[in-house]
């Protein structure tokens, strides 16, 4: 049985980087890319089906030296269940809320650090690896997959 209070952050069939001030995830099922701000990532990577909510607030405060409660982690919790990024779905906390009203809720506080995941839905993976960049028609008539074989735009992509 899943238990929420113990998420676990999903590891399969993503592609993670970390970036200074954030970590960008791609699932590889999804076609998604997730932007994760710094409090986001914390949190996600502190899932580990071991930690408890209120042990991931404790080290996040902590790690940041900002006083958050255990709704603040709720949140983030939320929004990875909500962009597929944690192993089992879990019940959201927030049902039913606007995310003023959670945010009312955890303190205006905590607003200058509050987790956020930016998504976003990619090209499939396949379209990806075709490349229809062209210099001149020629280069179009050499590749295939692009919509037209004989006209190089101005922008450098082979067009219709």
């Amino acid at each position: 049985m899943n238990n929420p209070q113990f998420p676990s952050a999903r590891k399969t069939g993503l592609v993670v980087q970390d970036m200074p001030d954030e970590v960008l995830v791609y699932d590889l099922d999804s076609n998604k890319a997730h932007c994760l701000n710094k409090s986001a990532a914390f949190i996600w990577k502190s899932c580990d089906g071991n930690t408890s909510v209120s042990d991931i607030a404790q080290a996040f405060e902590a790690h940041s030296g900002d006083a958050v409660s255990e709704d603040f982690v709720w949140l983030a919790i939320d929004q990875l269940n909500t962009n597929s990024l944690l192993e089992k779905n879990i019940t959201t906390k927030f049902k039913g809320q606007s995310r003023r009203d959670v945010i009312k809720k955890i303190g205006l506080a905590s607003v200058i650090a509050i987790p956020i995941v930016a998504s976003l839905v990619t090209p499939s993976h396949v379209y990806a690896l075709v490349s229809c960049g062209c210099a001149v028609p020629g280069d179009c008539l050499a590749q295939t997959g692009c919509p037209s074989t004989v006209n190089c735009n101005v922008s450098g992509k082979c067009a219709p």
